[in-house]
């Protein structure tokens, strides 16, 4: 089994950045994508970023330019550095890993971005 927990949530002011860690603990396998999705309130989860274990990034139209996904070489943690911050940022922000045919997910951290 395969536990995800995220940290680094919280309330930020509108343009201001935040930096999310997600690490991972478990079974020991090599994942083929790591991303982030989030869900505002009333809203469907959406994609944010993802990160293939070859090290190529994406990112939703909403965050490019903005949002910078990372991992580190042993897949055991990885990031979502946020900058220039909106409030139709604030959501709840999930990691997500992908491997051996299986997508795990986290609980989830708040992020509220005030005008």
């Amino acid at each position: 089994q395969v536990q995800l927990v995220e940290s680094g949530g919280g309330l930020v002011q509108a343009g201001g950045s935040l930096r999310l860690s997600c690490e991972r603990s478990g079974k020991t396998f090599a994942f083929d994508v790591m991303g982030w999705y989030r869900q505002a309130p009333g809203k469907s989860r959406e994609w944010v970023a993802t990160i293939t274990s070859g090290g190529v990034a994406h990112y939703a139209g909403s965050v490019k330019g903005r949002f910078t996904i990372s991992g580190d070489n042993a897949e055991t943690m990885w990031y979502l550095q946020m900058t220039s911050l909106k409030p139709e940022d604030t959501a709840v922000y999930y990691c997500n890993a992908v491997g051996e045919r299986s997508s795990y997910w986290g609980q989830g951290t708040q992020v509220t971005v005030s005008s």
